[in-house]
């Protein structure tokens, strides 16, 4: 496992909303508005990236839990800016702090759990 992972490690990372991040693409309602799924899959990519460069070879991480407000829309074409922040470290378990924000302001906020893993042995339980 990684030795480096210390609470306090943050990326942000930002995003041009597009017409297949909509709720009414993803099925999850009618507006041509940032997707909830499609703002929380923005957040974890973020907590995914912001600790890659602290594992070892080999590793990578899963998302397990998410909680997660959706506090307003944000329309096609808007830039959106997501923020991870690692909070907690449990062994393979990472507890990140998570908030996106648009040009009018905060959007979404909540915590994110990942777990680190072996990717190869990962893979040879999914193809057991």
């Amino acid at each position: 496992m990684a030795q480096t992972l210390v609470p306090g490690i943050r990326l942000t990372t930002t995003r041009t909303v597009g017409t297949n991040d909509t709720a009414a693409v993803y099925g999850s309602g009618l507006h041509n508005v940032l997707s909830t799924p499609a703002m929380i899959a923005f957040m974890e990519q973020t907590a995914m990236k912001a600790v890659e460069a602290c594992l070892d070879e080999g590793e990578g991480t899963v998302g397990t839990e998410v909680n997660i407000r959706h506090l307003k829309a944000t329309a096609v074409g808007k830039t959106v800016i997501c923020t991870a922040t690692l909070q907690e470290v449990k062994g393979n378990r990472l507890l990140f702090r998570v908030e996106a924000e648009d040009e009018t302001g905060k959007i979404g906020e909540g915590l994110h759990e990942r777990f680190i893993i072996d990717n190869r042995r990962f893979k040879e339980k999914l193809n057991g």
